[in-house]
């Protein structure tokens, strides 16, 4: 019916009209919610922006006066290191202390940077000194064999040098005109003196002084007794003589061929007695003052890898030599196997004792400018300050302070050449803009010493010649170096600290950084290895 329908379509346009209404009242309710939520965490995130430090720019990590508003990389690939608000406040205040070159650094950074610090404190320097030495014969134990007439080499027993031989050996015969005349004088001397009683008691005597003579001049000749008895007993004149090896050793030396003439006191064999030798090492100038004789010594050679030989210092020679500034000790080997060879480079360590304690920090904290010795002392948490500091004695691993630190004191024995760096920039940056105008400076008034320029870095690559572990000194032969118009030549250079020397080795390619610290003192920053086929593909001049 027509009324039933129109009925149905006003009740179903009311209903819809309804949740039509609730569904639109609901998701605005929705939206004002999210929209709530939405203003609350951006005020949490401001809040969150608003408390963070706020970054000023970027310094150069080798602590280099270059700065960047951006994040960026230096040359050698490492990142530009963040300065925050308030951090650069502080190279002001420390500088108004009178402390230039103080840093203080987050212990976020820390952990970054990996910092380790040991307290200064009283200790025995017991350590030991390595050096390089050599293999010698005992030199009381060379025996010379030389006739004390002159004669000819009749016939060789031992005709090769090295050949070994028992004592008592025969090495060779000689023949001498005037050793047979001898002989020859000596048998009618005693023949005599053993005369019939007709002879008369002035003869008999004036023979018997002859007899002796003649022997005493065979024997002063080195002819033995055994046949002295034998020519007295016989009577029979030899016509050569039979010269032996005193002792049981090695021929180290051969001078007689068969034949040749020689004359009184010619050297015509060496022998060796190699059952004992010496090791002869050359020690450092630094190392000698805490050498003594009786100290314990080990020795180790190439040649027999592991294996290590005990002996004792024996000898400490009274002169140095100039040329290299090492002295010379001796030390003695027993010898039974004759595995020692004269002539074999070996590696010796020598103990080193002292029954003094004396204050020592870790050799690892000092920064070696070569001008200049500077460790870095922890004076809070958090804050460091550089000191120059006066050094005694050195032990393998540890150095005697003579002034600087205080026993107590904690000093960086990790990651100390960045927070020096860092320290510098700071002391550069709290400097800058106090100068007597009222203007930039531009100079670093840090560690270093005030009024310097800020150094400036340049980069090379090259060869390792050689490592001065005693002076703290590489031997590099480098390409030409652009930003100095340097041609390629061998310099020495010095790293800045004993962790960074040890990543040289000779023969080695390298790329490395270095600054001028002081007139002609090129000091190395930083290294990194450079591989063969690295070297061959690089192109281009070294040097910015």
């Amino acid at each position: 019916m027509p009324w039933r329908m129109a009925v149905v379509v006003v009740l179903v346009g009311g209903l819809a009209a309804a949740g039509g209404y609730w569904f639109g009242t609901r998701f605005s309710k929705l939206q004002g919610t999210a929209r709530e939520a939405g203003s609350a965490g951006a005020g949490v995130a401001a809040g969150t922006a608003t408390k963070s430090r706020k970054i000023l720019y970027y310094r150069n990590p080798m602590g280099l006066a270059d700065t960047s508003p951006t994040p960026k990389k230096d040359p050698m690939g490492m990142d530009y290191i963040p300065v925050y608000e308030g951090e650069e406040s502080d190279a002001a205040e420390a500088a108004t202390a009178g402390h230039a070159g103080r840093v203080r650094i987050s212990a976020e950074k820390i952990q970054k940077l990996g910092v380790r610090v040991e307290a200064a404190g009283l200790r025995q320097l017991e350590g030991s000194v390595r050096a390089l030495g050599r293999i010698e014969a005992d030199e009381r134990r060379i025996h010379a064999i030389a006739p004390k007439f002159e004669g000819y080499v009749e016939r060789l027993h031992v005709n090769v040098t090295g050949q070994a031989v028992a004592r008592g050996q025969p090495l060779f015969e000689v023949y001498s005109p005037e050793l047979v005349s001898t002989q020859r004088e000596y048998l009618i001397a005693i023949q005599g003196a053993n005369a019939p009683n007709e002879t008369s008691d002035e003869a008999r005597r004036g023979m018997r002084e002859l007899a002796e003579a003649s022997l005493m001049r065979l024997r002063n000749w080195d002819v033995s007794d055994e046949q002295l008895a034998t020519l007295a007993r016989s009577g029979e004149i030899r016509r050569t003589l039979t010269l032996r090896s005193p002792v049981a050793g090695v021929v180290t030396d051969k001078k007689a061929v068969q034949g040749m003439r020689f004359m009184p006191g010619e050297a015509l064999y060496q022998v060796s007695d190699l059952s004992s030798v010496w090791v002869i090492a050359d020690v450092y100038e630094q190392d000698i003052g805490r050498l003594r004789t009786g100290s314990r010594a080990t020795v180790q050679l190439t040649a027999y890898p592991g294996k290590v030989f005990p002996g004792a210092v024996t000898y400490v020679y009274p002169t140095l030599r100039a040329e290299t500034r090492t002295l010379p000790v001796r030390v003695e080997l027993t010898n039974p196997g004759g595995q020692l060879r004269p002539g074999m480079y070996a590696q010796v360590e020598l103990a080193l004792a002292d029954s003094a304690r004396v204050l020592a920090i870790p050799a690892d904290a000092v920064i070696d400018s070569g001008a200049r010795r500077v460790v870095l002392v922890q004076v809070d948490e958090g804050r460091f300050e550089p000191r120059d500091v006066r050094l005694g004695r050195r032990a393998s691993d540890y150095v005697e302070v003579l002034e600087g630190v205080r026993a107590g004191e904690p000093v960086v024995v990790a990651a100390n050449f960045l927070i020096d760096a860092e320290s510098r920039l700071k002391a550069a940056i709290g400097a800058f803009g106090r100068g007597s105008d009222g203007g930039a400076t531009g100079t670093q008034a840090g560690p270093s010493g005030a009024g310097r320029p800020a150094a400036v870095a340049h980069r090379a690559e090259g060869i390792v010649e050689g490592v001065d572990a005693a002076s703290g000194t590489v031997s590099i032969h480098h390409e030409p170096v652009t930003s100095l118009k340097w041609p390629a030549m061998t310099m020495e250079f010095k790293p800045a600290n004993a962790a960074l020397l040890r990543q040289f080795r000779s023969g080695a390619t390298v790329r490395f950084e270095f600054v001028e610290r002081g007139a002609g003192e090129w000091v190395i920053t930083a290294v990194e290895p450079v591989a063969a086929a690295g070297r061959a593909a690089s192109a281009g001049p070294a040097g910015h």
